[in-house]
């Protein structure tokens, strides 16, 4: 049985990403891409209480992650993969994950970009140490003073951003296919087998072809593209003209095809006249001293883009900068440039080829296929790019994120559109809520009719007037004045973090020496009971008689009360020089409990050297104290200070005065293209991003030798076709039900619908008769054949023209796709049935 449940992603919601899907066959759960959203929506004045748009996704992936049993990523954006990593770390999502080598590298790349800017900008509960952005001027720090520091981590924002550590270990542990590459799974999916396929759009995009030996053939196939673009071939799901035509054989005729309808109702113009509108809003714009900006991503899409315009800068010979506006840009372009075989097959070969010319107008001409983009330039914020080139030098600006929601592309566009003649230019609507589809909207409202994107024309650039309100955080460091507090603070604080742990050793030490008080203590009296009167105690006897003092003061001495120098050598009064040499005294008593009778190490110049226990626990107790204190300095020192600083959220009102533009170079297929490629497929069962949960059920049945004997086949094209009916029986030698044939109707069953039925006096009971089924399309070309072959003439005629003025004649009309009438005079009329019956499979009841 499979049950597919969409977490996020339906096509009847109102936001489509991003994708998450739980498809469980049998008592296998697999979880079907995992995307995250955008987390900096545009404000829309409700109250901050109230939920998230991503909230019912979040909760819903939490609740299924720990019962996951796979994980297949098909694209490496954040719409597919972008909540992988906090997912893996926080939400037990541990099951056996798998995609291909670049999907891997480009998911690790945007889940690490989109990770840093949002840090960078928003306190997300468990923020890292890194560098902050200094002050801005005249800002007011009259509260900027930072709190004390506190080990307690602040509570979290509703937003699940990993750390960048977090996004390396979860992708560290992704599992790598090559295309075409089966992968039988062991374990709990034993009996699965995986099979990834080119599916075009991104680079290593994946259609994934799963086989279960119950279920049948399933393809997950979303964001495909069939066309080619200039650094990758079309999916494989579609063969090209040069190729024949027609579906991929291993692909085709899936008992389940799961797949997107987010464009079904869209037109797309033709991709040349798209690519042309682009560059010559680009050449344009640059020629009459203007910038441009085109917000993009940071892994995926943003390689056709510098693919295309480093091109187009080649051939044109132009001389303008493109800035790249991204953390991890050069990373990108460097795992790229070792994936050259995942790229398009012209890419890949050419690359290398002009790897090894040496014609600089050759490498001029073609460097993009080689990813050498000479032209291009790599900024990690806004202020490395001012700092390189004047806001009023004509360049072209990519920056991440393609969304503005935050990041370099917001913070540029603050004040990039309020000079005019600049020109927004936008390749992607972006996500419901974000900046970017508030402009696309905005653009969209201006067009046309007949020139919206979704009508299969280009539009054309807009004039963008009045204002716009964004929220714009900002994370610095804070002034001198401020630092000078938040040290005295921070002194304080590790004074009074130090005092308690030192404290808390004293009490520790205490309790440790009066446990040894006490085990000496047993031990003396044990050693009393067992071994009679000591020597020890006859010196103390002794010297009891004499007078000088009684027996319970020499045991409160040998207790280890504190005295003074003369004390010292209280234990040798009454003894011979010889005696009290033979008879000293080691340290074992002081913490057994026992008299050494050897002669003692701590003896100097025939002297009898006499030491208390206490004094050397006290000394042991600061040395214990010494450790603990220089442990702590050590463990402060190692752990980086973070600066104090602060999240500072403004209102900025912009003036809006540049020029907007949209072209679509998302590069996924439209309605045309769905439509078309679907029926090629030729699915058994379909899911088209259903809204809610759809059970679909798969059974396995054999059939009694004795049913095989019964059936009547019928030939139709490559296929025998043939009706049956019968009763399913369980044997129990064998776990897959019979069917078995059906010899006659039940008594029971006959009575009963003998009851059910009025009957007239005299009349036969009334019997159903078997209805035979016709399988096939009548194409009047073939039956022409047909009937040439059987010496039988026939013309076609156009419709609405009337063929009943001739004799001897037999006309044939096709209603439907899959109906016809004939009327014509006997005998021709059966011998044209007779043709028509033969193009059909006639499967008998």
């Amino acid at each position: 049985m499979i049950t597919f449940t969409p977490l996020s992603g339906a096509a009847g919601s109102s936001r489509t990403v991003p994708l998450a899907y739980i498809l469980q066959v049998d008592d296998v759960r697999i979880l079907l891409d995992c995307g995250s959203p955008d987390w900096c929506p545009e404000s829309s004045g409700t109250n901050q209480d109230s939920l998230w748009p991503w909230d019912k996704y979040c909760e819903a992936l939490k609740e299924y992650a720990p019962t996951v049993d796979l994980v297949l990523l098909s694209h490496g954006d954040l719409a597919h993969s972008g909540l992988y990593a906090y997912a893996h770390t926080h939400w037990n999502l541990t099951a056996p994950a798998y995609t291909t080598l670049p999907v891997q590298a480009m998911a690790r790349i945007a889940a690490t970009e989109d990770a840093e800017g949002i840090r960078d900008e928003q306190d997300v509960g468990d923020k890292n140490v890194k560098p902050p952005s200094p002050a801005p001027e005249g800002y007011d720090y009259s509260s900027s003073t930072p709190s004390s520091p506190t080990p307690k981590s602040q509570p979290r924002t509703g937003k699940y951003v990993p750390t960048v550590q977090e996004v390396h270990e979860a992708f560290d542990s992704v599992n790598v296919l090559r295309y075409t590459q089966p992968c039988h799974l062991q374990g709990k999916c034993q009996g699965l087998t995986i099979i990834p396929f080119n599916a075009g759009h991104t680079l290593g995009g994946t259609i994934w072809k799963i086989r279960s030996p119950t279920a049948g053939t399933i393809l997950y196939a979303v964001d495909m593209n069939h066309m080619r673009e200039h650094h990758l071939d079309g999916t494989v799901l579609v063969r090209g003209a040069s190729a024949g035509g027609g579906v991929f054989e291993s692909l085709a005729r899936p008992d389940l095809l799961i797949t997107d309808a987010e464009r079904a109702n869209v037109i797309t113009a033709r991709r040349k006249d798209r690519i042309a509108a682009l560059l010559d809003c680009v050449t344009a714009t640059l020629t009459s001293r203007n910038s441009l900006l085109m917000p993009c991503d940071s892994s995926t899409r943003v390689l056709e883009l510098l693919v295309l315009l480093d091109q187009h800068w080649n051939y044109s010979r132009l001389k303008y900068p493109i800035c790249l506006l991204s953390r991890t840009g050069r990373e990108m372009l460097t795992f790229v440039r070792s994936m050259m075989e995942w790229l398009g097959t012209g890419n890949a070969g050419r690359g290398g080829k002009r790897r090894r010319a040496d014609d600089d107008a050759d490498e001029d001409a073609l460097g993009a296929f080689a990813l050498r983009f000479r032209h291009l330039e790599f900024f990690p914020n806004p202020q490395a790019l001012l700092h390189t080139y004047s806001s009023k030098d004509p360049k072209l600006i990519l920056a991440v994120p393609a969304s503005l929601s935050h990041g370099p592309s917001r913070a540029l566009f603050s004040q990039f559109a309020e000079t005019p003649d600049n020109v927004v230019l936008l390749t992607g609507r972006s996500e419901e809520g974000t900046l970017g589809r508030v402009l696309f909207d905005r653009w969209n409202d201006a067009q046309r009719d007949d020139t919206k994107w979704d009508r299969g024309k280009i539009g054309s650039n807009v004039m963008m007037d009045g204002s716009i309100r964004l929220t714009v955080t900002t994370y610095f460091l804070l002034p001198a004045r401020v630092l000078t507090t938040y040290a005295d603070e921070r002194q304080g604080f590790l004074q009074k973090e130090r005092a308690v742990k030192e404290k808390e050793a004293a009490q520790k030490a205490a309790m440790a020496r009066t446990q040894r008080i006490l085990e000496a203590d047993e031990g003396e009296d044990e050693s009393e009971k067992t071994s009679g009167a000591h020597p020890r105690e006859e010196l103390m006897d002794t010297k009891e008689d004499a007078g000088s003092q009684n027996g319970l003061e020499s045991r409160t001495k040998r207790k280890g009360t504190k005295s003074g120098a003369a004390d010292a050598t209280d234990w040798g009064l009454g003894l011979d020089a010889d005696e009290a040499q033979a008879r000293t005294l080691s340290f074992d008593i002081y913490l057994k409990g026992n008299v050494s009778r050897t002669t003692s190490f701590f003896k100097s110049e025939g002297q009898t050297q006499r030491f208390e226990w206490e004094v050397l626990e006290e000394d042991a107790e600061s040395e214990e104290v010494k450790q603990l204190k220089k442990k702590t300095e050590e463990e402060a020192k190692k752990v980086p200070v973070e600066p104090p600083s602060k999240y500072v959220t403004t209102e900025v009102e912009v003036q809006l005065a540049c020029r907007l533009l949209y072209v679509d170079l998302e590069g996924l297929n439209d309605g045309r293209a769905v439509k078309t490629i679907v029926p090629q497929v030729n699915p058994r069962k379909m899911i088209i991003g259903i809204q809610i949960g759809q059970h679909t059920n798969s059974f396995s049945i054999s059939l009694s030798d004795e049913l095989l004997d019964s059936i009547k086949m019928s030939q139709f094209e490559d296929n025998e076709v043939g009706y049956v009916t019968g009763r399913i029986a369980s044997l129990a030698s064998s776990t897959i039900p019979v069917l078995e044939p059906v010899s006659a109707v039940s008594p029971t069953t006959a009575s009963v619908r003998k009851a059910a039925r009025g009957r007239m006096l005299g009349s036969r009971p009334a019997i159903t008769l078997p209805q035979s089924t016709m399988i096939g399309e009548l194409k009047l070309t073939a039956l022409k054949t047909r009937l040439a072959a059987v010496g039988v003439q026939a013309e076609l005629i156009q419709k609405g023209s009337s063929a009943d003025a001739l004799e001897d004649s037999v006309t044939v009309k096709k209603t439907t796709r899959a109906g016809s009438n004939w009327k014509g005079p006997c005998p021709i009329y059966y011998v044209v049935r007779r043709e028509i019956y033969n193009l059909h499979a006639l499967v008998a009841a």
